[in-house]
Order: C-alpha cells, then sequence, then structure tokens
C-alpha cells in the first residue's frame, strides 16, 4: 500500500515518477486564469485564520464570497446554510467541513484540501474530525506569525511565474498599476478583460453596466450597438496598456446569429426602455458584440479564452438570498459546437482570428472540441486554437484524465498549454501538482506500455512545455 499523499502521490511507475520529479515538479506556474483580488495581492493580505482562507463568506455589504466548492459539499452533508456562509463561529465551520471532507473519498476536494494543509502548514495527517482542532490552531498560529503565511508569501511559496486575474472593462485597474510599480512583487500579475456583463443583454443589471461602461469611456449612454462595440474595444486597449494578455468570455452557451447592425440595434432599444426581447432577438446583439471583440483581440495581441456551458443560478431561492457564484451552477447541455465553428471561421475569413482557448463544462464535448482545434490552426504559433484543460466540474482526476486522452487522440498533446487555478484561493496552487502528477502519470503510461519511446530528450520537452513553457510562449509572457 502506499503512503498516502506521499512522494509518488498519483505516480503509478518509475517513469510517471521520473517525469514528475524530475522534469514537471521543478517548473514554476502560469495561473493564466484565477479569481484572485489584485487588491489583496497589492497588500499583501493576511488572513484571520484558516476559515477565512477557505470559506470566505458573507460580507459587510450583505455580499458573499468564497469557495463554492467547499460549500456545495458542506450542504450535501446537511450542515444549515447559515454555519456555511456566516462568520459567527469559525472553528465550527472548520470541524463541519472537517466533518464532510472525511467523507469524500474520490472527490479532488479531499486531495486538494489535504495538499494545502501539506504544503503551506506542513500537516502530514489527513484532516478529520478528530484533529481538527489541533489542525485549526496550528494553521493560525501560522497565519498570524509565518512571514510567508500571506497573500504574496504563498504565491512566493508556490513558485508562480504569472497570476492573470479576471477584471470587468470599467475597473480603473488601479490596484494593477500599483503592483506593476512594486519591484517586491514575487510574480507577475496582470489583468485579464471579462466584458460579460456588456454581453448578457437579457440578465438583470444589464442597463444599468452600460451606463457604468458608458461613463468609464466618458460618455453619457451607449444607446446604440456600435456604440457598445467601441466602448468595448476601448477598454480593451486600456487593459493591453496594462499589459493584460488574455480576455475571458463566460456565456452560458457559444451563440452566432449574423443580422444587419439595425437589427441588433432594434434589440438593445427594447431593452433599455424595458422590454423583455426572445432569444434570437438577443443572439443578434450579442453576435455583432462578440465579433467585434474577437477583432479588437486580435489586432491587440489579447488571447481569446471562451467558457460556456454553466446552467447558472439554478436554485431561484438562494440565488435570490446568496447572489451569483455561490454554488448553485450546475453542467448544462448545449448544442454550441455549430455556432462556435461559425464565429471562428467568420473571424478566419479576413485572418482576424486570434489566440484561442475553448473551454466546455460538459466532458462530453471533449471531441467536438478536440476536433474544432484543427480546423483554425496557423503557423503564428504552435498550438494557435486550445482546448483548455478540465474546468470547474470537470477538473476532477478522472476529467483531467479523459481530457487529456481525447487531446492525445486527436491532436497535440505536446503543444497544450496546461493548468489554470479558475479559483478565488490563495491557497489554490496545488491545484498545479495535482494536475502535473496526472499528467506525467498519463505519459508515463504510454511510455511503460511501449506506445512512446523512453526518450528523456523528447519527455523532457512535452512535460516541461505543458507545466510551464507552452503557456509562457502562447500568452507571451
Amino acid at each position: 500500500m502506499k503512503e498516502f499523499m506521499g512522494q509518488d502521490f498519483l505516480l503509478e511507475t518509475a517513469t510517471a515518477s521520473h517525469l514528475y520529479h524530475d522534469f514537471s515538479e521543478k517548473m514554476p506556474l502560469i495561473d493564466y486564469h484565477c479569481h484572485l483580488s489584485p487588491k489583496e495581492i497589492y497588500e499583501d493580505r493576511r488572513f484571520s485564520n484558516i476559515s477565512d482562507v477557505w470559506f470566505g463568506g458573507e460580507q459587510p455589504d450583505g455580499s458573499y464570497y468564497g469557495d463554492h466548492y467547499k460549500w456545495r459539499l458542506m450542504r450535501s452533508n446537511a450542515i444549515p446554510e447559515q454555519e456555511i456562509v456566516g462568520r459567527d463561529d469559525d472553528f465550527k465551520r472548520f470541524y463541519d467541513f472537517a466533518c464532510t471532507l472525511e467523507k469524500c473519498i474520490g472527490n479532488p476536494m479531499y486531495h486538494w484540501c489535504n495538499l494545502e494543509l501539506h504544503r503551506f502548514f506542513g500537516i502530514k495527517e489527513a484532516l478529520n474530525r478528530r484533529n481538527a482542532r489541533e489542525i485549526f490552531d496550528k494553521c493560525n498560529d501560522m497565519l498570524a506569525n509565518d512571514p510567508e503565511c500571506t497573500a504574496r508569501g504563498f504565491i512566493r511559496k508556490s513558485n508562480v511565474y504569472y497570476v492573470g486575474t479576471t477584471d470587468d472593462p470599467i475597473d480603473t485597474l488601479e490596484w494593477h498599476e500599483k503592483i506593476a510599480a512594486d519591484d517586491t512583487m514575487p510574480c507577475i500579475v496582470r489583468p485579464s478583460y471579462r466584458p460579460d456583463k456588456a454581453i448578457n443583454i437579457t440578465k438583470e443589471g444589464f442597463a444599468d453596466y452600460l451606463l457604468k461602461l458608458a461613463k468609464s469611456v466618458g460618455k453619457e449612454a451607449l444607446t446604440t450597438t456600435q456604440e457598445v462595440c467601441d466602448a468595448l474595444v476601448q477598454r480593451a486597449e486600456f487593459f493591453r496598456d496594462h499589459g493584460c494578455v488574455a480576455s475571458d468570455h463566460g456565456i452560458d452557451y457559444m451563440m452566432f446569429r449574423p443580422a444587419p447592425m439595425e437589427e441588433a440595434d432594434a434589440a438593445l432599444k427594447k431593452v433599455l426602455a424595458g422590454e423583455t426581447i426572445t432569444t434570437e432577438e438577443a443572439e443578434k446583439f450579442q453576435t455583432q458584440v462578440m465579433l467585434a471583440l474577437g477583432r479588437a483581440y486580435h489586432r491587440l495581441g489579447i488571447v481569446m479564452e471562451i467558457h460556456y456551458g454553466a446552467l447558472r443560478n439554478g436554485n431561484e431561492r438562494m440565488f435570490r438570498k446568496e447572489g451569483p457564484d455561490t454554488g448553485f451552477d450546475c453542467v448544462a447541455i448545449t448544442d454550441s459546437g455549430k455556432a462556435l465553428v461559425a464565429f471562428m471561421s467568420e473571424l478566419d475569413k479576413n485572418g482576424e482570428l486570434p489566440k484561442t482557448v475553448l473551454f466546455s463544462l460538459n466532458g462530453g464535448d471533449n471531441m467536438m472540441l478536440d476536433t474544432i482545434l484543427g480546423l483554425f490552426q496557423s503557423d503564428e504559433v504552435p498550438g494557435k486554437i486550445q482546448h483548455g484543460p478540465a474546468w470547474w466540474f470537470c477538473d476532477t482526476k478522472s476529467g483531467m484524465e479523459d481530457h487529456m486522452k481525447s487531446l492525445a487522440n486527436l491532436s497535440v498533446l505536446g503543444n497544450f498549454i496546461g493548468m489554470l487555478t479558475d479559483s478565488r484561493s490563495f491557497l489554490s496552487y496545488p491545484r498545479h501538482e495535482y494536475f502535473r502528477r496526472i499528467t506525467c502519470n498519463f505519459i508515463g503510461n504510454l511510455v511503460e506500455n511501449g506506445e512512446y519511446p523512453a526518450d528523456d530528450e523528447s519527455l523532457k520537452e512535452i512535460v516541461e512545455g505543458i507545466s510551464f513553457y507552452n503557456a509562457k510562449r502562447y500568452f507571451g509572457i
């Protein structure tokens, strides 16, 4: 029996162990998509206790912030909601989670959480109800006194080379400016452009958001589709001037409904007047905006990331109570392939398709996406069109294996740009280790099975590329 999370955790063969320990483990991390706060990075936030780091909770303004992965598990273990998101008794929350985690055999959260305790706090035993108090106290003592147990300290200890935060077009990027001027920063931190609120024309708050977007470009209002596009492009240019190399679109599904600009304007006019529009009308507006942004990204050298396939805020009662991103989303089954191809083909016609990373929350889309990659590659960069790593509900051990198996079957695995955290937690960097171990095990098994030669020079290039160099080259950092 192997030691729990020992040196060869997830590494089944001698070749896998060699690939991980000799090639992958030492590579710096590029976290090209996450939700860390640039303000907290700049201020080098020190957390009050481990529950504050792990769970977050209700904020003074009534909003909620934290790790919805953990919240969902606790709900499934019948922990009362106020104990999950409240701040009344931090040890009780930690203890409730420890009781829950004990039961999560086979869940990646079991590995991630224990890896975090291992790597950042030196705790070797697995968290459970019996040692919860001891571990809680030890973590809190280190969080209070260890100079490396701060936002920057966790980044430094994790050997992070680059962090791409997720930022709204109307953001002033003041914290990024401060970070860029700070010579003591342990890594590169850049903004990523997330224009979802200006595209989600049918969602609450759209009209109010357009007023804020207008103000950010010195206008009173945006009343036409072209004005919205121009404002978004202007803000993308502002982001690029601040070092932005990536955009991100978190859309429900991929749409493509080309129509005259007048029809997109008609849909926008209705929404601004408080009227309801059809899905078809919304897609005419959204298609115009997405095409304008795609062309701008190509001109500016910004990578376009498209995340789709989430059915968001499915529990209406809890959404009204706690807001978005609190753990009430699930996988959606969408037919986005045809629209993706048509959208990319339209940009490709005139050489305006930017480097693009495609993510689906439905693992069943792996083969579709991996075949779409082959339609639009070019000599601009190896793997211009990428299938992003297994995302959100898919970033399990089996989800990562399925993703890499499909990518290897249908494309060039050696050009894959590797892992990201997609996280709001400064402790989430062991997810890169988890991914790297699974990747080295996958490749190692191919070698051990005689499906690829034991050629260290080639294997080193592949493993170090997936771990670090491919993303560094792809994003130009």
